[in-house]
């Protein structure tokens, strides 16, 4: 048994890691006053690390905020009780990188493109930047705020398609060629392809595979789009779209050279549509991995649903208790759900757990001083080796909320956010975020002050202070 010295009281301490810096199994006799810093220099001093690494430490799935003592006392559990205690590698405190301007409010950002970010805003445009802070291009897409816009997976570097909605009704698909983004002086070609016609309320959402798109509406409606670009259209112009059409048509699309008109968009007509909300549906996501062929949304009307998407029929439905959804994220495996509400918290669901009750129960809850309105989930790591890096990730999470703080969670201690940031500081105005990312080490930030780029863990670097 290994033993620290003096003469104050200690207690019986095993730790365990799944991290690549495991201790030997061993009991430790751990002095009853010590913080995670002393711990966290226990382990590095056991470990002989040639650089030392902060541990962070969860005791029966709570990170430990004081000394042993206090969480022994606050939890009944006796001196001669040996804990358990995880370590963890810490968050590195959030660093703010880079702003990218917007004059309007910004109501989706990505950060799923490698080199580039995403944004859709209010004024109705897509917006590409690069990591130096570049607008690379500007997408007039819409004709009405657009709410939300992905990449398509099935996109190169070269070539992106890139899905959006938009309070105009409609979905679009917009081909951006940025192979030609590097050479100077010159912007990529951008064109809008294809445009999806199903609802009759502004959209809330878009989601995509490699093969199909999906689109939630305040109509109560989720519809489902293949990417193949039709020759003709597929829903007729009525009237009033014909005149609108007929006007655009006639006017020219600026670009480099100034001669070229962009062609109409081909109208789409959805592969199916997915009825069982019965309100405003807010978020509609695809599955992850192997899972892709299920969709999961979530609503005003307090559910989260699940959709087998082939078949285009809801397969199992979460109730919650007076909980209107505004934002739905998957963990990294897939499992779990979670889902932003109105009464100011977000919920974690095991989409595994078959349930008959009238209300489901969450498996975990996390408390906001004001309405969060957006959840991103930590995305998988890109690397094959990265097993360990995928444990973690499957706990992790940021939320953005109206009261302009981002906050980083660990679902194994919910009690409080890990870490936690102030967007859009110093800006005149509103500060309410409306959505969040996280990829490579990123967490975009969009809402009312624009666009930030914060540091959040391990990722690539090349972005501009």
């Amino acid at each position: 048994m290994a033993s620290t010295s003096g003469s104050e009281p200690t207690h019986p301490v095993v730790f365990t890691t799944q991290t690549p810096y495991p201790l030997p199994s061993q009991k430790f006799m751990i002095p009853a006053s010590w913080k995670r810093y002393q711990l966290s220099q226990l382990v590095n001093k056991a470990l002989s690390l040639p650089k030392p690494i902060p541990f962070e430490f969860l005791v029966r799935g709570e990170i430990l905020r004081g000394t042993l003592a206090e969480w022994c006392t606050e939890h009944g559990v006796g001196e001669e009780e040996t804990l358990e205690i995880e370590y963890f590698e810490s968050v590195v405190p959030p660093q703010r990188m880079s702003s990218l301007p917007h004059e309007d409010w910004v109501s989706s950002i990505s950060c799923q493109l490698p080199g580039y970010f995403l944004t859709a805003s209010y004024d109705g445009a897509l917006r590409i930047f690069d990591y130096s802070q570049k607008l690379v291009q500007s997408i007039p897409a819409h004709q009405a705020a657009a709410t939300s816009a992905c990449i398509v997976p099935s996109s190169t570097p070269e070539s992106v398609l890139i899905a959006s909605a938009s309070h105009d009704l409609t979905a679009r698909l917009t081909r951006v060629d940025l192979s030609s983004s590097n050479a100077e002086q010159q912007a990529p070609h951008a064109e809008t392809v294809a445009s999806l016609h199903l609802h009759t309320a502004p959209l809330s959402s878009v989601a995509a595979s490699q093969t199909h798109i999906l689109t939630s509406s305040w109509d109560g409606l989720i519809g489902l789009f293949d990417v193949n670009i039709p020759e003709t259209d597929e829903v007729p112009l009525d009237a009033a779209d014909g005149a609108v059409e007929n006007r655009k048509k006639r006017r020219k699309i600026a670009t480099e050279d100034g001669e070229a008109a962009q062609p109409r968009p081909k109208r789409k007509a959805p592969a199916a549509v997915l009825k069982s909300h019965t309100a405003r549906v807010s978020r509609v996501v695809f599955g992850r991995g192997a899972d892709s062929k299920n969709a999961y949304s979530c609503g005003m009307d307090s559910t989260v649903r699940t959709w087998d998407v082939e078949n285009g029929v809801c397969t199992s439905t979460i109730t919650a208790a007076n909980k209107p959804f505004l934002d739905l994220a998957l963990t990294v495996s897939g499992n779990s759900a979670l889902a932003a509400s109105t009464d100011r918290t977000v919920s974690q669901y095991d989409l595994r757990a078959a349930t008959t009750s009238t209300t489901t129960p969450s498996v975990a809850s996390l408390m906001h001083p004001a309405t969060p309105s957006c959840v991103a989930a930590a995305a998988p790591p890109s690397d094959s080796s990265s097993a360990v890096n995928a444990a973690a990730a499957e706990h992790q999470l940021v939320t953005g909320a109206y009261d302009g703080v981002v906050r980083l969670w660990d679902l194994r201690s919910t009690k409080s956010a890990v870490a936690s940031f102030k967007a859009f500081e110093g800006r005149e105005g509103g500060k309410k975020i409306l959505s969040v990312d996280w990829a490579r080490g990123m967490v975009g930030v969009g809402g009312e002050g624009g666009v930030e780029v914060w540091k959040v863990g391990e990722g690539e670097r090349g972005l501009s202070s």
